[in-house]
């Protein structure tokens, strides 16, 4: 092996380690969301998860808003029940600052 092969092997070994170092702190940076703020946002979306419950490890409970009505629904054992209807939420009015 001759000089200028050990130069080389050092210079892509330095290379490399900087290439994980600015990878990490790209990824402590943006953090691991940075992908949904690239993805082009929708207008109001029409069912949303409003909150989830586990129950055991084979069911859990899910809360679901389809416009302005949610629902609750009970997931698990391969099948999927509806199990009552929730009145909508009022949403509080945006304060104003004064």
């Amino acid at each position: 092996m001759d000089f200028l092969e050990i130069i080389r092997m050092l210079a892509a070994l330095l290379v490399t380690v900087g290439l994980i170092l600015l990878a990490s702190w790209a990824m402590r940076r943006f953090g691991p969301d940075a992908m949904s703020r690239l993805q082009v946002s929708r207008k109001e979306r029409r069912l949303t998860l409003v909150e989830t419950l586990v129950l055991d490890p084979a069911r859990r409970l899910v809360l679901v808003r389809l416009d302005d009505e949610e629902r609750l629904i009970l997931l698990g054992e391969g099948r999927t029940l509806e199990t009552l209807k929730a009145p909508p939420r009022r949403r509080k009015p945006p304060e104003t600052a004064a």
